[in-house]
C-alpha cells in the first residue's frame, strides 16, 4: 500500500507504532513454526527470488481448483463467482456458524485506476483532513498489480466465509471504471451494518522489508471522523486475523512496522476513520520485496493468505 508516487491514503513516515500484543496462544507458538517456514520458503540463498513459491502438498485448493502460480484475478476474471455490484449481498448462503453475520470485504485499490487518474486524484474528507479518492496502488517488479492480487484473496475469502453461512459484501468486484473512493469504502460497511470489515492490501515498502501486518483505527474524533466506539473491538479483530494468518501462512510478521508484532495502528486511513463497524486493513506482504514477491504471485499462497483472514474474522465472530 505504500509506495513510491501516489499514495492510497498516504502513508506516513516510518515511526515506531504503538506496539499491541497479540493474544499468544495464537500467534507467539504458530510465528515460531510460522517463521521457520517463512524462512524455509524465502530465506537468503533459497533459491526462490523472482520465482513463484511453490504451494505443499497439504495447501489448500484454489477456488477454481488450482494450486500453480497462475493468476485469475483480472478486471473480467471472477474466480468461479459471479460479479457482484458493489455493496450487493452474496446470494444466500443458507445455514453455517455464521449464519445472519454480514462481513463486508474491500478489496483494495481497483484494476481499473490507471485510467482514471483524473478521478482518483481528487480529494474527499477523511475526517480528520483531504485525502486522494485512491490511487492505482503497488504492484511487483514483474508488474503484478496489488489491485488483482486484493482481488483474487477477497474473492477466495468470499468463497471461504460464504461457507461458513456469512453474508458477504464488496466494496467493489472489478466491476465499475474506478474507485470507489475511500470515504464511499468506509460507507459501503456503515450501511450494511457490518459485523466486521476488512481491507485486503499488499505493501510496496523497499526490498528488504519483509511480513504482513494488519493495521489497527487509531482512536479519532475529528470532522466527520469518530472511531472510538470501535477501537477496542477492531483490536480484537485485528489481533485474531494476525494470530491465524502467521498460523496458516507460515508468513512472519513484518520486520519493518509493528515491533514484530504484526500490529499497527494508525489515524491517517480514511477506510478506518469513516468506519462505524469493526475494522481492519492487511498488508499481506511486501510486493516490492522478492522474497515476499514469490509468496504474493502464488495462487496456493493466496489461498492460504484467505484462509488465514477467513479464520480469524470467523473467530471474532464466534467470540472464541
Amino acid at each position: 500500500m505504500s509506495y513510491p508516487g501516489p499514495h492510497f491514503d498516504s502513508t506516513p513516515p516510518r515511526r515506531r507504532p504503538r506496539a499491541r500484543t497479540v493474544a499468544l496462544a495464537a500467534l507467539v507458538p504458530g510465528a515460531l513454526l510460522g517463521w521457520l517456514v517463512y524462512e524455509a520458503v524465502g530465506a537468503p540463498g533459497s533459491g526462490t527470488d523472482g520465482a513463484a513459491a511453490r504451494p505443499s502438498s497439504t495447501a489448500a485448493a484454489s477456488p477454481t481448483g488450482s494450486t500453480g502460480s497462475t493468476d485469475p484475478a483480472s478486471p473480467s476474471a471472477t474466480a468461479g463467482d459471479d460479479a457482484k455490484k458493489p455493496g450487493a449481498p452474496s446470494p444466500a448462503s443458507g445455514s453455517g456458524p455464521l449464519k445472519g453475520k454480514i462481513v463486508v470485504v474491500d478489496p483494495g485499490h481497483n484494476p481499473e485506476n490507471v485510467r482514471h487518474t483524473a478521478e482518483i486524484n481528487s480529494k474527499v474528507d477523511i475526517g480528520t483532513n483531504w485525502k486522494e479518492c485512491d490511487t492505482t496502488g503497488t504492484s511487483t517488479d514483474a508488474g503484478y498489480a496489488e489491485a488483482r492480487f486484493t482481488l483474487d484473496v477477497a474473492r477466495r475469502l468470499r468463497t471461504l466465509l460464504e461457507e461458513q453461512g456469512a453474508t458477504v459484501r464488496f466494496t467493489q468486484d472489478g466491476d465499475r471504471p474506478w474507485g470507489p473512493c475511500v470515504d464511499e469504502r468506509a460507507r459501503i460497511g456503515n450501511d450494511a451494518h457490518a459485523d466486521a470489515a476488512i481491507s485486503i492490501h499488499a505493501d510496496g515498502a523497499p526490498a528488504g522489508d519483509r511480513g504482513f501486518h494488519v493495521i489497527l483505527p487509531a482512536s479519532v474524533h475529528s470532522g466527520s471522523a469518530d472511531t472510538r466506539p470501535i477501537v477496542a473491538a477492531s483490536a480484537d479483530l485485528g489481533e485474531r486475523i494476525a494470530g491465524t494468518f502467521v498460523r496458516v501462512t507460515g508468513s512472519a510478521p513484518a520486520n519493518y512496522v509493528g515491533d514484530g508484532t504484526g500490529l499497527d495502528t494508525r489515524k491517517d486511513l480514511g477506510g478506518l476513520n469513516l468506519s462505524t463497524v469493526p475494522k481492519v486493513f492487511i498488508e499481506c506482504g511486501n510486493m516490492r520485496d522478492s522474497k515476499d514477491a514469490a509468496l504474493l504471485t502464488s495462487s496456493g499462497w493466496r489461498q492460504k493468505a484467505a484462509q488465514g483472514i477467513s479464520e480469524g474474522i470467523v473467530s471474532f465472530l464466534h467470540g472464541s
